[in-house]
C-alpha cells in the first residue's frame, strides 16, 4: 500500500512539473503518544492507546493562492506488526487566502476541526483518523471565523455502511480587542445501509451541537498567561427513520482553563440528559460528569511541544477514574525545496 502512495506521488509530480508552476514545498510532522485510561464506567475502553504518527506531504505551489498536496501519514501502535498498522493518504486541493480557505480531498484536520468539544468528537480522533475526507469552507476576518465541512466516514459496499458527517463551527467576537465571544459547534452523522440490507436496518442520523458564551481575559490581566471562561448549552440529535422521532437531549456544559508558565489547568462540568453521540465522548452518556485536566509542558519549543496531562473524571457511579497522557508533537514546517518558472 504505502508502495502505490509513493507511486501516485511520483506520478502527481511528473505530470504537474511541466506544466505552470511556481514552487515545491515539503512539509515533516508527527505525533508521539501514550494514553492511559483508567476508566471504571467504561471497562472496554478502559485501556491503554500508544503509538507514534509521521506525516509527510509535498506541496506544488501554482501562486500565493492555489496549491496541490500529496502525501503519507502512517500511524504504528507500539508492538505491533507489521511496523505501519495503518497507512492515511494525504491529497488535497487548497485555496487560501486572507479571509477564505477551502480545501478538497484528504487533508489534515488538526487546525481545522480539532477545536471540537469532547462531547461532540472525542480526542481519540487524533490518533486514528487524522484526516478529514471531504470538502472544508473557511470564513474569517477580525471578529472571529465559520467553518463548514464534509468529512466522508465510509462508502457503501455489500457490506459496508454509507457514513458521512456534516457538520459547522465558529468564534464571533463583537469587539475585535474584546474579552466576550460566543462560539458553537454542530455535525450530523448520517449513517445508512450497505448495498445488501440486512433485517431491520434502518437509516441514522446521530449529531449534537454547542453553543457557548465565553470570557477571555489573558490579555486583560498579568496574573496568569491564559485565563478563559466558557458556559452554554449542549443538545443531541438521535433518530432511527422509520421507528422514531429525533430524540433531544438536552444539557449545560461550563469550563474554565487557565495557564501559568509551564502548568495550567482545564476543569469542565456537564449537568443534564444523556447523549450517545456516536463519535462522542461517553462519559457525556452520564446526567453529571465532571472533568478535571492538571497539563504540565515540560519543553516548548519553536519545532517541539512535549506534554503532561492528568485527567480525573468524576460521575454519579464513580469518582476514581482518571486518565494519564504524555504527547509529543513536532511540526518542521513547510520548507520550500524548488522554484521554477513558468513555461
Amino acid at each position: 500500500m504505502i508502495k502505490r502512495y509513493y507511486l501516485l506521488i511520483a506520478l502527481f509530480f511528473t505530470a504537474t512539473l511541466a506544466t505552470r508552476a511556481q514552487t515545491l514545498d515539503v512539509h515533516f510532522n508527527g505525533l508521539g503518544f501514550l494514553d492511559n485510561h483508567e476508566y471504571k464506567e467504561f471497562v472496554a475502553r478502559s485501556r491503554t492507546y500508544s503509538g507514534t504518527r509521521t506525516a509527510l506531504d509535498f506541496g506544488l505551489n501554482l501562486d500565493s493562492l492555489n496549491s496541490f498536496v500529496v502525501g503519507v501519514n502512517g500511524l504504528h501502535e507500539f508492538g505491533a506488526k507489521p511496523f505501519f498498522g495503518k497507512v492515511d493518504p494525504v491529497a488535497y486541493y487548497q485555496y487560501k487566502s486572507s479571509a477564505w480557505q477551502f480545501n478538497a480531498g484528504a487533508f489534515p484536520r488538526e487546525g481545522l476541526v480539532s477545536n471540537y468539544p469532547r462531547a461532540l468528537l472525542n480526542d481519540t480522533l487524533r490518533y486514528f483518523r487524522p484526516n478529514v475526507e471531504g470538502l472544508l469552507a473557511r470564513y474569517q476576518n477580525h471578529h472571529g471565523y465559520e467553518t463548514f465541512w464534509l468529512d466522508w466516514v465510509s462508502r457503501q459496499t455489500v457490506t459496508d455502511r454509507e457514513q458521512f458527517i456534516f457538520g459547522a463551527s465558529g468564534k464571533y467576537t463583537p469587539k475585535a480587542d474584546g474579552n466576550f465571544y460566543i462560539s458553537h459547534y454542530f455535525l450530523l452523522l448520517h449513517d445508512a445501509g450497505a448495498e445488501v440490507l440486512l433485517p431491520n436496518d434502518h437509516i441514522n442520523d446521530n449529531g449534537g451541537a454547542q453553543i457557548r458564551l465565553g470570557m477571555d481575559f489573558s490579555h486583560k490581566q498579568t496574573t496568569f498567561d491564559s485565563l478563559s471562561v466558557e458556559a452554554g448549552g449542549m443538545i443531541s440529535l438521535e433518530r432511527q427513520r422509520g421507528v422514531d422521532g429525533f430524540k433531544i437531549p438536552k444539557g449545560f456544559v461550563a469550563s474554565v482553563y487557565l495557564s501559568y508558565h509551564k502548568l495550567a489547568l482545564f476543569d469542565e462540568f456537564y449537568a443534564g440528559q444523556g447523549h450517545e453521540i456516536v463519535y462522542g465522548d461517553s462519559y457525556y452518556s452520564k446526567k453529571t460528569y465532571n472533568r478535571v485536566d492538571i497539563i504540565y509542558t515540560p519543553f516548548l519549543f519553536k519545532n517541539i511541544k512535549g506534554q503532561f496531562v492528568f485527567s480525573f473524571h468524576q460521575t454519579p457511579e464513580s469518582t476514581g477514574s482518571s486518565q494519564q497522557v504524555f504527547r509529543v508533537t513536532y511540526d518542521l514546517g513547510r520548507k520550500t525545496i524548488a522554484r521554477f518558472k513558468d513555461n
